[in-house]
């Protein structure tokens, strides 16, 4: 097909834009960076953009120095890799019954999933029910249990499943398979896409996660690394209860914000390049039905 000069201008205008948001997307990641890298001088001083002036490692020398701070980031990996697989497992377990036009209750239970995107009960009931009735105070299930299942979340994995051919199913049928069998070697596999926008969404919001932990984790110990950082940022621990002397204290002080919110996003970044590729199938085939 030959290109017109309308498409062309079409393309360059894209290309522009795309360009203008992308440079908008990343410079607040780069400021941070070049921050965190910077003295203390330059960083009170406003000179730093986008590249480091006077480069230092100080704050990342003392942050990391402490044992406290892999030990509150093992916390986040256990309950990220944990709170993950519980929370994908049963959304999908839900959705997929869900997604069957054939079964009468479904008219019942779908309402029910829709009113929790728009209704909650609040922070003291949810606060009295995870606490008191169900015991899970200064629990790992604490963090994990209360958002496992995500209303929005079930209707992306739903409409997914309502989009596989039913023929599929029929032959595994066919073949000897009983419900689960279907739904474990047959559904679970073809749903690459959109279990790994799953994980991305879900592995996210635990590891950024520190209200929670807050609100339900009496001992220090069990501290996410969310919540370990944003107290530094805080000042409930100053640069002096974190080892730093006072020649340092400073520096900390100056960069402290912006090294905390690059150690919390570098593994999330990590990650993403490994699931991109289903990241945006997942999301369309998800939300759009036909």
């Amino acid at each position: 097909m030959k290109e017109t000069a309308s498409y062309k201008v079409f393309q360059i205008f894209n290309g522009v834009i795309m360009t203008l948001v992308v440079i908008a997307t990343l410079f607040p990641f780069l400021y941070l960076i070049a921050q965190s890298f910077s003295s203390e001088a330059a960083v009170y001083a406003g000179k730093v953009s986008i590249f480091p002036v006077e480069f230092t490692t100080k704050t990342y020398e003392i942050i990391l120095s402490k044992p406290d701070f892999f030990r509150y980031y093992w916390n986040t990996i256990v309950y990220a890799v944990v709170g993950t697989t519980i929370s994908v497992l049963a959304t999908a377990i839900l959705a997929y019954p869900l997604s069957k036009d054939r079964l009468r209750l479904n008219k019942i239970f779908i309402p029910f999933v829709l009113f929790t995107m728009y209704f909650g009960g609040g922070l003291i009931p949810n606060y009295i029910l995870v606490a008191k009735t169900l015991g899970m105070r200064d629990t790992i299930w604490a963090i994990i249990i209360p958002g496992a299942i995500s209303a929005f979340n079930v209707i992306l994995m739903k409409t997914f499943f309502a989009n596989i051919p039913s023929e599929v199913e029929e032959a595994a049928k066919v073949d000897g398979l009983d419900v689960y069998g279907i739904f474990i070697r047959i559904i679970m596999p073809l749903s690459k896409p959109i279990l790994a926008t799953m994980v991305l969404f879900v592995i996210v919001g635990i590891w950024n996660n520190w209200f929670g932990p807050s609100l339900y984790l009496q001992s220090k110990e069990k501290w996410p690394v969310a919540l370990y950082l944003r107290q530094i940022i805080d000042s409930a621990i100053s640069p002096t209860e974190m080892g730093a002397t006072s020649e340092t204290a400073s520096q900390i002080a100056a960069t402290v914000k912006s090294t905390a919110m690059v150690l919390t996003s570098l593994p999330i970044i990590c990650i993403y390049p490994f699931v991109q590729k289903y990241f945006v199938q997942g999301m369309m085939i998800g939300s759009v039905k036909g």
